[in-house]
Parts: C-alpha cells; sequence; structure tokens
C-alpha cells in the first residue's frame, strides 16, 4: 500500500480535539482554508450515520506561495488534508496526508524539497497532538 498519510491518536473530546489541532497547526504556521464535515453531509445527503469525521484544509502561506511559484497548477494538489476522526469506539484519530509523498507526484525537486518542509511542519503538529498510545494506525504511513 502507498504511504500517503501519517496519524495519530489523541485523548479527549472530538471537538476539543479539533480545536487543539488547529491550534498546533496554527504554531506551525498553518491557517485553515476549509473545513469539509463530512459525517454531517453523508447524513443530509444519503441518510447514512457515522461517527464524526471532519476534513481540514490547511495551508502554510509561505510554503503554498513557493510551490505555486515554481509550479502554477500546483494548486491541485493543496490544501494539506488533515483529518479528525472518532472511530466506533470513541477514540479520535488526526490523520495527515503526506505532503512529501503528494507533492513527489510533480517529479521537480524544488516541489519535493517544499513537500519536505511540509511534512516536517506536519510531523511537529503530530507530535505535540500525541499521547500515551503511540500505536499507528492501520492504513496510515509512518
Amino acid at each position: 500500500m502507498a504511504h500517503y498519510g501519517f496519524s495519530v491518536p489523541v485523548s479527549g473530546a472530538f471537538g476539543s480535539v479539533v480545536e487543539r489541532v488547529i491550534q498546533a497547526l496554527k504554531g506551525e504556521g498553518f491557517g485553515i482554508l476549509a473545513t469539509i464535515d463530512v459525517a454531517t453531509t453523508l447524513n443530509a445527503k444519503l441518510g447514512q450515520e457515522m461517527p464524526p469525521y471532519l476534513i481540514l484544509g490547511a495551508c502554510n502561506p509561505g510554503l503554498a506561495h513557493q510551490a505555486l511559484a515554481a509550479d502554477p497548477d500546483i494548486g491541485l494538489l493543496l490544501p494539506c488534508n488533515v483529518v479528525v476522526r472518532q472511530t466506533p469506539n470513541g477514540e479520535v484519530i488526526v490523520g495527515f496526508m503526506d505532503p512529501e509523498a503528494v507533492l513527489g507526484l510533480v517529479g521537480s525537486q524544488q516541489i519535493s524539497m517544499i513537500g519536505r518542509q511540509v511534512r516536517t511542519k506536519l510531523e511537529h503538529v503530530r507530535d505535540a497532538l500525541r499521547t500515551v498510545s503511540d500505536h499507528p494506525v492501520a492504513g496510515a504511513g509512518p
């Protein structure tokens, strides 16, 4: 399986974890461009119930600007998605798109270097959220 993300379990109520994620992202220079409430949307459109599931479109403006200057079409791969989801047993997982893997699709050394910088920042966010449990989540990358 391709490694396109990494994740961490985070203790706390779903809403408070979302706030912690947003603050940790802000600490690394990211803002949230979009919030997609997948659970609410699927319930409204399909009548399907699922545990809370948010996709946060995170963007570091400085690094995004560098990437866009290097390749104007790179916007097709932006922003960096961060998923906050609750499992059926109540655990909250925060998953991060791996920008190094995704931006590596472009085949540009300059874009790949930006992807590494963004991944490092997202790893700092992950580490700030880390709980006592350091068990990897199945299906996610390192």
